[in-house]
């Protein structure tokens, strides 16, 4: 799920002009035309950030001594399909069907919606990855993480970067197999993005822009990461600290809904009302592949999701025995904790954020979370080639990737952001760039300390 930009056509062709067209571009490549320009717009950031101030200091972080904003409490974890307290539980999840599902009524109902298939007449594609969220989000429990993972492409000429035609996401699948995505031999930056777990995500949108400047700028300067500032999309454009995606490149649950909508199922709202093309040749309304007037979704199925999100509770924490308390004050002592931050405490209740659309409730403010991320973007030396966006101002975000959450790891069998780590010490192992010193300390550990790392890491 993440930031994409599909230019549109001027006209409506046939299939068969369809499949001309498309010929010809994948032969001579493609050049960024106004209307890419236009969908780009509306991802510009609009203003500055607000400081969203954290919890008890400036930073938010979990500080010795009294707090003035009172105690902060442990948010709720869980693999049970419960509500965390932002919304009601609602009626038995088993009773609920089409007939009966009241959008935004309480978590039941929204993850009624999360789970929910779609189809051709509900808007699906013309191109897409799945048919639902749970498609992508589902493990140990709907919301999770899963195997799943999208394609990206792109090139570089002259060192700057390109998008693939269409985009950089190549969807694996299509409404007509005309139309099924293609990668380019011309694109040479190539990859895969993993499907994140979004439980426990209610409590990182909370945690105040203050809050993750304040981390970043305490990190030592050999690995400090980099705050991307993103449109809340929900909020014209207003400016937020991004942390959800692989690149941070959403700052709000409900963007993050609407972008995974559209790229993900193929599914138009009023925030991102424009069809994704099939390589750069129209596909929507017209084209003979889409008959679903745009926008396809009234906008309520992306508030649905993205509540249900905000209703989640955190990934619980495993058996912690002796040897994984020894592994994680290793885990800290040779620099890990410098980005895979533990415990981070969220905004105090009534703060205003993403842009003044959601004010932090009580269910999600003032809670201490132990993601074991900062949620900044770091170039570790596994970065996908892929930037935030194209252009000089994201270009070093193409080497860098946001650190993963570590919370729930023990469910998880694919590692860092392309899936292809299978165990914790492969992905260990191609940590470099800010992390190379990190990971020569791990290296030099005795075998004893090695698995007591281990150990900590197998009870996330």
């Amino acid at each position: 799920m993440a930031l994409d930009s599909r230019p549109r056509l001027a006209s409506h062709p046939s299939h068969a002009a369809s499949l001309v067209a498309l010929t010809l571009l994948l032969v001579i490549g493609f050049t960024p035309g106004p209307a890419d320009a236009q969908r780009r717009d509306r991802f510009r950031t609009r203003g500055v950030p607000d400081r969203e101030r954290g919890a008890s200091d400036p930073s938010g972080l979990v500080e010795p001594g009294p707090d003035p904003s009172g105690p902060q409490s442990d948010a709720p974890t869980g693999f049970d399909n419960l509500t965390n307290g932002y919304l009601p539980q609602g009626p038995p999840f088993e009773e609920i069907d089409d007939d009966n599902v009241q959008a935004l009524a309480s978590f039941n109902d929204d993850r009624f919606l999360f789970e929910e298939f779609e189809a051709i007449e509900d808007g699906l594609g013309p191109t897409y990855n799945a048919q639902s969220c749970r498609e992508c989000h589902q493990n140990v429990v709907t919301g999770g993480g899963s195997q799943v993972a999208e394609q990206r492409t792109g090139r570089l000429e002259n060192g700057r970067f390109f998008e693939s035609i269409g985009g950089t996401l190549i969807h694996s699948r299509a409404i007509h197999p005309d139309i099924v995505e293609r990668v380019s031999p011309a694109d040479g930056v190539r990859t895969f993005r993993l499907s994140t777990s979004t439980l426990g995500d209610g409590f990182v949108e909370a945690i105040s822009n203050s809050t993750l400047l304040a981390i970043r700028d305490r990190q030592p300067r050999a690995i400090r990461g980099t705050a991307v500032p993103v449109p809340v999309l929900e909020a014209d454009g207003q400016v937020r600290i991004g942390r959800f995606g692989w690149k941070a490149q959403h700052a709000s649950l409900v963007s993050f809904s609407a972008d995974a909508y559209l790229n993900e199922m193929g599914i138009t709202t009023p925030l991102l009302p424009e069809e994704n093309t099939a390589s750069g040749v129209y596909v929507g309304v017209g084209s003979g592949y889409d008959e679903v007037l745009e926008p396809e979704d009234d906008g309520v199925d992306v508030v649905a999701f993205a509540d249900f999100m905000r209703a989640t509770k955190a990934p619980p924490r495993g058996e912690e025995t002796a040897d994984a308390r020894a592994g994680e004050a290793i885990f800290a002592r040779i620099g890990c904790e410098g980005c895979h931050v533990a415990t981070i405490v969220t905004a105090p209740a009534g703060t205003a954020i993403n842009g003044g659309e959601l004010v932090v409730p009580e269910a999600l403010g003032h809670k201490a979370i132990h993601p074991y991320s900062d949620f900044l973007l770091h170039d570790v030396g596994s970065g996908d080639g892929i930037p935030v966006l194209p252009g000089r101002a994201y270009a070093s975000t193409a080497s860098q990737i946001r650190t993963a959450p570590l919370w729930g790891l023990r469910t998880r069998n694919r590692l860092m952001h392309d899936g292809l780590a299978l165990t914790p010490e492969d992905a260990i192992a191609r940590h470099g760039g800010q992390a190379a010193a990190s990971r020569a300390a791990f290296a030099r550990l005795p075998a004893a300390e090695r698995r007591r790392v281990l150990a900590f890491l197998d009870s996330l």
